[in-house]
Formats: C-alpha cells, sequence, structure tokens
C-alpha cells in the first residue's frame, strides 16, 4: 500500500504528516520555514519528506499546499504573500530535489480538498471551501476532485466584490490586490478588527479586540458587538449566496479563526435564502473537522489512490 505525504508550507512553519489510504496519520512534523531564502525552503521541505518517508519507511507520494498557486502560464509561482516563491519554479526544484513528481496547490484549495475527502464534506458531490482567517480564501471539489481552472483561481472568491452592497459599503476598504470593496476588506478578521475600532473609537495605538472577542462581547449583551455579528453575517450571507447562485455546492465548508463563531451556522443560512436564486436553499454550512490539519492533509490527498498506487510501482 502507498502512502502519502502532505507538506504544508506556510510562512512561519511547514509541517508534513504521512497518511494511510484511510486518511490515519502515521508519522508528523513540523520545522519553521527560511524566511525570505528560497534555495533554504526548498531544501526544508525536501529534507522533511525524507525524514517523514524513513518513519514510514516507505517512498511515498508528495503533495504541497502553499499560499498563491503554480501559474498553468508559466509555471511559476504567483500570488503567495510568502513572497519569496514568486517568480520561482518551486514545484520543478523541489521535484528535482526528491527525484520524483511532485503535486502542489493552493492552500485554500487543500482545505477544501481535506474536508470532502473524510472531512466535514465527505460524501457530498460538490464542495466550497472557505477560510476565513487572516484573508478569504476559498476551493471547489466535485466528486473528489480538486477543481483547478485554466488560470489556477478556481474558488478565489475574497477578490471579488462584496455582493449587493449597500450604500454605506461602497467603494469599500481598498484591498491589497489594487482594487476596493473585495469581499476579504469585509469578512477577513483584520477587517472585522478595523471595522470595530473605528466604530468604537479606539485611540490609534490601542488594543483591538478580535472577531473572537467582539462575538464574545455580544454574547454578554454589547450593543455595538452585537451589531457588528449582524452586519458581518449579512455580508458572509451575501458572499456565500453568490457562490450558490453560480456553483450550487452541496455542502461550505468554513475553515480559519473565524469559523469558530458558533452562531455563523445558525444566522447565515437563516439569511443567504433572500439572495439566492431558489424558492429553498438545501446547501448545507458546516464547520470544518480537521481544523487547522486541514491543509497539510488535503495536500497528501491531491493524488487520488490509482495514481499513488501507480506511483508505488
Amino acid at each position: 500500500m502507498t502512502l502519502r505525504i502532505g507538506i504544508d508550507l506556510g510562512g512561519t512553519k511547514i509541517e508534513g504528516v504521512a497518511i494511510d489510504a484511510s486518511g490515519t496519520v502515521l508519522a508528523r512534523e513540523r520545522v519553521a520555514t527560511p524566511r525570505d531564502r528560497y534555495d533554504d525552503t526548498v531544501a526544508a521541505v525536501a529534507g522533511l519528506v525524507t525524514r517523514l518517508e524513513r518513519d514510514v519507511s516507505q517512498r511515498c507520494t508528495v503533495g504541497v499546499g502553499m499560499p498563491g498557486a503554480i501559474s498553468p502560464a508559466t509555471g511559476l509561482v504567483k500570488n503567495a504573500n510568502s513572497t519569496w516563491l514568486n517568480g520561482r519554479r518551486f514545484s520543478t526544484d523541489l521535484g528535482t530535489a526528491l527525484g520524483r513528481p511532485v503535486r502542489v496547490a493552493n492552500d485554500a484549495d487543500c482545505f477544501a480538498l481535506s474536508e470532502a475527502a473524510d472531512g466535514a464534506a465527505a460524501g457530498a458531490a460538490t464542495v466550497f471551501g472557505v477560510i476565513i482567517g487572516t484573508g478569504t480564501g476559498g476551493g471547489v471539489v466535485v466528486h473528489q476532485r480538486l477543481v483547478a481552472g485554466p488560470n489556477a483561481i478556481a474558488g478565489e472568491w475574497g477578490h471579488n466584490p462584496l455582493p449587493w452592497p449597500r450604500d454605506e459599503e461602497r467603494p469599500g476598504p481598498a484591498c491589497y490586490c489594487g482594487r476596493s470593496g473585495c469581499i476579504e476588506t469585509f469578512l477577513s478578521g483584520p477587517a472585522v478588527a478595523r471595522e470595530y475600532a473605528v466604530e468604537a473609537g479606539v485611540a490609534a495605538g490601542q488594543p483591538v479586540p478580535d472577531a473572537a472577542a467582539i462575538a464574545a462581547m455580544a454574547a454578554s449583551g454589547d450593543a455595538l458587538a452585537e451589531a457588528m455579528m449582524r452586519r458581518y453575517e449579512d455580508r458572509l450571507a451575501r458572499g456565500l449566496a453568490s457562490i450558490i447562485n453560480v456553483l450550487d455546492p452541496h455542502v461550505i465548508v468554513l475553515g480559519g479563526g473565524l469559523s469558530n463563531l458558533a452562531r455563523l451556522y445558525e444566522q447565515v443560512p437563516a439569511r443567504w435564502p433572500q439572495w439566492v436564486f431558489s424558492d429553498r436553499v438545501d446547501t448545507r454550512l458546516v464547520q470544518a473537522v480537521h481544523g487547522d490539519s486541514s491543509g497539510v492533509r488535503g495536500a497528501a490527498w491531491l493524488w487520488t489512490a490509482a495514481e499513488a498506487a501507480d506511483a508505488g510501482r
């Protein structure tokens, strides 16, 4: 039985796991990311793979989840917030270091694939995976296969404009992508904290509560925090309704820090029917079950069972 290795390449740490066909983790290791040093990053990932294979006494397939994506046009990394990866042939260089092909995908895509394979959306025909944390990533999985698209940007809902904007939401906050009013500027954790700071009149340099703290304040009866939460739920409902209108997924899975806000799973589905072009909405909104491990597990699932078996021969 061929085993799979998944690597989650982050800006501060690199995590690797070796899993079997049932998804059981057989070995796990984390190392620090060599920030701003490309060659050392490739070497760190290759070394991690070598040690995991030694732990399980077997050559494995290798999948890597990373910020950004591999451009189908050039083969180079694009859109990575780990900027030292941009413009480099990461998948080729890592494959050369390991002496075998590797699969590389966006970390949000890996999250979606993990939850569709054996997580909160296991068995669902179509899945939209959403990360709402420091950003708003997304991924699409159909019949257990990741949808990449010709531009390698499938699921990048965070850089669409907030749907059905209200007058006070126009033109929207500036986004690092160069536009204004992107979904990410309204629904990410930093966006929530920033808006609360403005509404509450928090002085510059003073601590600002994060989204979890704001939700706790709302539960304790704080009127401003409650208004902020309702506004967030309305915006998330609009954002996800636009996805339902296009993709019509069976399940939407939430991950990232804001996915831990329990009230979202009741309030958002209660709000989205007014925006969905249907007589009723049967899409389920669920929380990821693998949590922070979804990305690394999804990277391992980039190889199908048949492909993994062929690679092991």
